[in-house]
């Protein structure tokens, strides 16, 4: 894969995903900002694209794991994978994690006042993201399942929101908001990290939020650098 400061990010993970560890390590957003390209996600970093570069191509050269093509599936199959995969995993989370970062207010929120932010915003980050995943699956999702049989049958088909760029639109600034919020939640607690006095249940609520905004970040990328993309691609071959 031949990777240029041009190159653009999204384009990148959505390729070969094992490129999304670097810019993790980085701390460059892959999913909602993933229409950036290398150079100007460098330039408001202020850090050297040759040296970020260097770092894909090391990735990329690495012998090919067993990780998913997702880049490659059916969009209905992709649709049905989020849906049954990361929506889920986010509804099961969400009442796994909000009873720990009670429990830790409660307990460290006077020498951590910080821990009632995190928790506001998390509980936010719950309803939205619940709101959220209830009009990709009860709209946007159903609809790129009929384009997708209506292309097989050679039929058109039409929804009542006009283009299917308009409720895009609209979940990808949600998604802005959601990674928002979590560089919020991640600056908070120090990049997730437990003080010195901080107990079991406080590292594990840190844990378990860390690896919520890892399942969030894949999430994101699947809809915003795969799913919706080619999505419209198939709307206008109509």
């Amino acid at each position: 894969m031949n990777i240029t400061k041009e190159s653009i990010i999204g384009d990148l993970v959505a390729h070969d995903y094992r490129t999304a560890s670097v810019f993790k390590k980085n701390k460059i957003d892959f999913c909602c900002n993933g229409n950036r390209s290398i150079e100007e996600a460098c330039d408001k970093k202020n850090i050297e694209s040759k040296g970020i570069i260097e770092q894909l191509q090391a990735a990329t050269a690495q012998a090919a794991s067993s990780g998913i093509d997702f880049n490659a599936w059916p969009l209905d199959l992709l649709a049905d994978y989020i849906e049954k995969t990361h929506h889920r995993y986010v509804e099961n989370k969400i009442h796994e994690i909000m009873p720990f970062l009670e429990k830790i207010v409660r307990v460290h929120g006077d020498r951590h006042p910080e821990l009632a932010e995190i928790a506001q915003l998390f509980k936010e980050s719950a309803e939205e993201l619940s709101a959220h995943m209830k009009k990709e699956e009860l709209v946007l999702f159903p609809y790129i399942r009929q384009m997708v049989l209506a292309r097989q049958r050679g039929e058109t088909v039409s929804a009542h929101f006009g283009t299917i760029q308009n409720p895009i639109r609209n979940m990808m600034h949600e998604h802005d908001t959601e990674g928002e919020r979590f560089r919020k939640i991640s600056d908070l607690s120090n990049n997730y990290t437990p003080p010195a006095d901080g107990c079991t249940t406080y590292k594990v609520t840190f844990s378990m939020l860390k690896e919520f905004e890892d399942d969030l970040h894949l999430h994101i990328h699947l809809e915003n650098n795969i799913l919706f993309p080619k999505s419209i691609e198939l709307e206008m071959a109509f």
